[in-house]
C-alpha cells in the first residue's frame, strides 16, 4: 500500500468517512496494528476486493498452533501470533506478503498456560509493526519486542491479568510516538500501561476499574490534542498518551467493553459495550465525567451480544450483533434507519470499511460486503472453502490491492 499519512487522511475525507479528525497512522507501515492505521477499521485503499471465491485465493499458508490475532502488514511482511500445545508456547511469526512463505518464527514464551475461554485462547492480541520493530503481547506471558527481521530486543512481564471468569486477554497493542500502550483490564492488574517502546521500561500506568475488559486502545487526534480512546467494562475514556492521565470518561450501559468505538465527524465516537445495551455517541472534547454533558444521543438495542465493533461509513453507524443482525443508525441523531440479517451464523470479528463499503466476516469464513444507505444493499456474499474446524475471528487486513483473511489455523491471501 505504502501511502503517506497525509494521503490517507485526504482520501478518507474525500470518501466522507470523517472531517476535522486525525487518527493514528504510520507512514512506514501499510496496516500496522489491529484494524489498520486508524485503529478503527478504515482503509484508504480503494482497490480492496469486493467479490471473491475459492478461485480468488492467491496463496494460503497453514499456521502453527492456533490463534485469533489479526494480520498486520509492514512493507512486504505480514506478522501474526499463535499459541502451540494448548497455550504452553507462544510464538510470533513473519510471512512474505507476495508468496505467503514463512520468513521467521520466534518462541516468545514457554510454560504452564493460564486459563482462557474456548472462544479466546492464548494468541488473540494483534501485534504492532512499524517497519523497524514488532511488538507482541500475550498477557501474563509478557510483552515482547523484535526487529522486523526477527531479532529479540526486549521482553517485559506486566502482571497476571486474572479475572474470576478466566476468559483470558484479547486487547491489541498501540504505539503513540515513543510509547507502547497496553490495556491490562482485569481484576488482578487493572492498569493502562505506557511503556518505552525502545526498552520496555514502564513510563506510566493508569489505574482502571478492577473488572474484565477486552477492548483495544486507539489514537484520536481531535480538538487540538492527541488522546488514547479506550472502551471498558464501566466506561469509555480518553487518556493523555504522554502521561496516561485521564482526560474524560463516559459511563456505559453494559459491560465487558470488547468492541472498539467508531469515529465520526469532529471526533465524535460511537460506542457499544459487548453485552446487550444501548449504542451511544460521545463528544471527545470534555473533561472529567462527561456522561450527562457530552453523550449526544443513545439508542436502545435489543439484539443480544454486540461483540463486533461498530463501523462508520459516511453518516451511517453500522452495528452487528453476534448473530449477524446488522443495524444502521444516523450518525447525527442515532435514529435507527434499518435492521436486517445479513447472513446466518456467528460473527465476532471487527468489520472493515473500504471504498464506501462495509466488510463483515463471519466465523464460518463467509464475508458479506454491504453498502450503507437509507436501505441495506448487499454488494456480495463471499465464501472461502475452509478446512474442517477452521474458525474466523480475526479482522480482515487489506494490503496493496489484496485482502488477508486469517482463521485460527490458516492465513489466506485474496485478490
Amino acid at each position: 500500500m505504502g501511502i503517506s499519512r497525509k494521503s490517507m487522511i485526504v482520501a478518507m475525507a474525500a470518501c466522507g468517512l470523517f472531517t476535522g479528525v486525525g487518527l493514528s497512522a504510520d507512514p512506514a507501515s501499510s496496516w500496522p496494528q489491529f484494524r489498520g492505521p486508524t485503529g478503527t477499521g478504515q482503509a484508504a485503499d480503494k482497490a480492496v476486493p469486493t467479490k471473491w471465491d475459492a478461485g480468488s485465493v492467491v496463496w494460503k499458508t497453514p499456521l502453527k498452533g492456533k490463534g485469533h490475532s489479526s494480520p498486520v502488514v509492514a512493507g512486504d511482511k505480514i506478522f501474526l501470533t499463535s499459541a502451540l500445545e494448548d497455550g504452553r508456547q507462544r510464538v510470533v511469526l513473519a510471512f512474505d506478503l507476495a508468496s505467503g512463505k514463512q520468513l521467521w518464527e520466534q518462541v516468545a514464551w514457554t510454560g504452564n498456560p493460564e486459563k482462557s475461554h474456548k472462544m479466546n485462547g492464548w494468541a488473540t492480541p494483534t501485534v504492532y509493526a512499524d517497519g523497524q520493530h514488532v511488538w507482541a503481547w500475550f498477557g501474563p506471558a509478557g510483552v515482547y519486542c523484535y526487529t522486523e527481521g526477527g531479532k529479540p530486543v526486549w521482553s517485559q512481564q506486566l502482571g497476571k491479568f486474572d479475572t474470576k471468569n478466566a476468559r483470558g486477554i484479547s486487547s491489541s497493542l498501540l504505539v503513540v510516538d515513543d510509547i507502547l500502550v497496553v490495556n491490562g483490564d482485569s481484576e488482578s492488574d487493572p492498569y493502562l500501561f505506557g511503556l518505552d517502546k525502545a526498552t520496555g521500561k514502564t513510563v506510566w500506568k493508569t489505574e482502571r476499574p478492577a473488572a474484565e475488559g477486552y477492548s483495544s486502545p486507539f489514537l484520536l487526534e481531535a480538538h487540538g490534542k492527541k488522546q488514547i480512546i479506550l472502551n471498558g467494562d464501566k466506561f469509555v475514556a480518553g487518556y493523555d498518551p504522554k502521561t496516561g492521565k485521564e482526560f474524560w470518561h463516559c459511563k456505559s450501559f453494559a459491560g465487558r467493553g470488547e468492541p472498539v468505538p467508531a469515529v465520526g465527524a469532529d471526533g465524535t465516537i460511537f460506542v457499544v459495550n459487548g453485552l446487550a445495551g444501548d449504542v451511544y455517541a460521545v463528544r471527545t472534547d470534555g473533561a472529567g465525567d462527561v456522561t450527562k454533558t457530552h453523550m449526544t444521543w443513545h439508542t436502545r438495542r435489543n439484539e443480544g451480544r454486540d461483540q463486533p465493533s461498530p463501523l462508520v461509513i459516511g453518516n451511517h453507524v453500522l452495528v452487528s450483533n453476534m448473530k449477524g443482525i446488522l443495524s444502521c443508525y444516523d450518525a447525527k441523531t442515532g435514529k435507527e434507519l434499518w435492521k436486517e440479517r445479513i447472513a446466518t451464523g456467528d460473527i465476532t470479528a471487527a468489520p472493515l470499511a473500504a471504498g464506501g463499503k462495509g466488510y463483515f466476516n463471519f466465523e464460518n469464513g463467509e464475508t458479506v460486503v454491504i453498502e450503507p444507505g437509507e436501505k441495506l444493499k448487499i454488494v456480495a456474499t463471499n465464501k472461502l472453502v475452509p478446512q474442517g474446524g477452521e474458525v474466523f475471528r480475526a479482522s480482515l487486513a487489506p494490503a496493496d490491492g489484496k485482502l488477508l483473511i486469517r482463521s485460527d489455523q490458516t492465513l489466506y491471501c485474496i485478490k
